[in-house]
């Protein structure tokens, strides 16, 4: 029997940045690997620990944190924001939710002021504001189709050059008050406020990550026929819900 090729998962800060269910989109990325027929390795990384080499890791994932879990992991992410930034030039996938999303651009200003360094990987600015931007939200992506979600954030993140948005916004609010655009893909790296968590109502997006890391590692994505129904039926429940 040969062996199953192996896909390994880098998993940034979850002890720190795991909120409103975000660790369900390693779950999700993990069984969905195991259907397809690939081997999911999952290396947690906390700001104590040792970074592995960027050529051993085929994906990454990162969720969002209250101000005080960003303040946490901001001085171990900016000493190794050349890390990160090298790993989206060379088309390394990620989802980077909320706080993450926030602190892979340019920088973040909080409600009280304070202004967090971002790593720049996203050239975009974050300012924190009084209102929370809380509900269900539905895009509208070119890439992806229909995205369901849930968002709860009071940074304003804004494009500082034009971007490409990850959707359009048709009920929510999305990356500010001002615009209709939701979270940003640049490259193969997704940023974005949709918790609740992603990637189970949406496989698409899910899939994109496994056959575009499984493509780097070897070539190609030799993925299996998956029964999506339970997911499609939460995504009918979904796109009923009140904002």
């Amino acid at each position: 029997m040969s062996k199953k090729p192996v896909i390994t998962i880098l998993h940034l800060y979850p002890r720190d940045m795991n909120i409103y269910g975000d660790n369900g989109n390693v779950q999700v990325l993990v069984k969905r690997l195991e259907w397809h027929g690939y081997t999911p390795s999952v290396i947690e990384y906390n700001p104590e620990d040792t970074l592995p080499n960027l050529s051993d890791i085929d994906l990454i994932i990162g969720g969002g944190g209250q101000d005080s879990g960003q303040n946490v992991i901001h001085q171990d992410l900016l000493s190794n924001g050349k890390f990160f930034r090298n790993a989206a030039d060379d088309g390394l996938p990620m989802l980077l939710v909320c706080g993450l999303y926030q602190l892979f651009g340019n920088s973040f200003t909080t409600h009280t002021g304070t202004t967090l360094e971002g790593i720049r990987v996203f050239n975009t600015k974050t300012i924190g504001g009084k209102e929370r931007l809380v509900g269900n939200i539905t895009l509208e992506s070119e890439t992806f189709g229909t995205i369901i979600g849930y968002e709860n954030h009071s940074g304003q993140t804004y494009f500082e050059e034009p971007l490409t948005p990850l959707g359009l916004v048709r009920i929510g609010a999305g990356n500010n008050t001002t615009d209709d655009h939701e979270g940003v893909l640049y490259k193969n790296v997704i940023g974005t406020y949709l918790h609740g968590s992603l990637l189970p109502k949406n496989p698409a997006i899910a899939d994109y990550l496994i056959s575009t890391a499984a493509k780097r590692r070897y070539g190609e994505f030799n993925g299996q026929s998956i029964d999506d129904s339970i997911a499609m039926r939460a995504r009918t429940v979904a796109l009923t819900r009140p904002r």
